[in-house]
């Protein structure tokens, strides 16, 4: 089903893959050789600095070049009940309707480095679903949850003004 593009299919492999569940890593395993004709994209930076908005935006401009997107998002879970505010069901509340924009939020689930444990699963499986693009947001991170650039193409990096000086660039690298 994740190869023909079915959504429930997709999400139903996602949330095994998130579940740590054999069936999940099989799945991941049959779609490999699927998967790499996506573009990749991390959007990362510093809590409440707008990536959520950024993503919507180039959600927006990608669907009218005409390509699919996929959307996977990462917020921070809470240490006591490990489940997470999803924001991103919010801000990017006008693609949901979009047929060929698939959307996916995960916790991290304890997972440091600004993703999640299965983000790149999810990747892959988004990719092997046809998507032309996937946008991969970080949670709100700082200068060492940089695990995004192992995985995206491409990495945005959203900054605020005036939050920071170049020394602080230089630390994160």
């Amino acid at each position: 089903g994740v190869l023909a593009g079915d959504r429930r299919a997709l999400a139903r492999s996602i949330s095994l893959v998130e579940d740590g569940e054999e069936e999940g890593i099989e799945i991941v395993r049959r779609v490999y050789p699927s998967t790499g004709r996506a573009a990749s994209i991390g959007v990362t930076g510093p809590p409440g600095v707008g990536k959520s908005s950024l993503v919507s935006a180039l959600v927006g401009h990608t669907r009218g070049l005409g390509r699919s997107v996929g959307v996977v998002s990462v917020d921070p879970s809470s240490p006591f009940t490990r489940g997470a505010l999803l924001g991103d069901r919010i801000r990017l509340a006008d693609h949901f309707l979009d047929a060929e924009v698939y959307i996916r939020s995960m916790g991290t689930r304890g997972h440091l480095g600004g993703l999640a444990e299965a983000t790149l699963q999810a990747l892959l499986l988004v990719d092997a679903s046809g998507k032309d693009v996937v946008f991969l947001e970080t949670v709100g991170t700082g200068q060492s949850e940089v695990e995004v650039i192992g995985i995206a193409d491409v990495v945005l990096l959203v900054l605020m003004p005036g939050s920071g000086d170049s020394v602080q660039a230089l630390k994160a690298g």
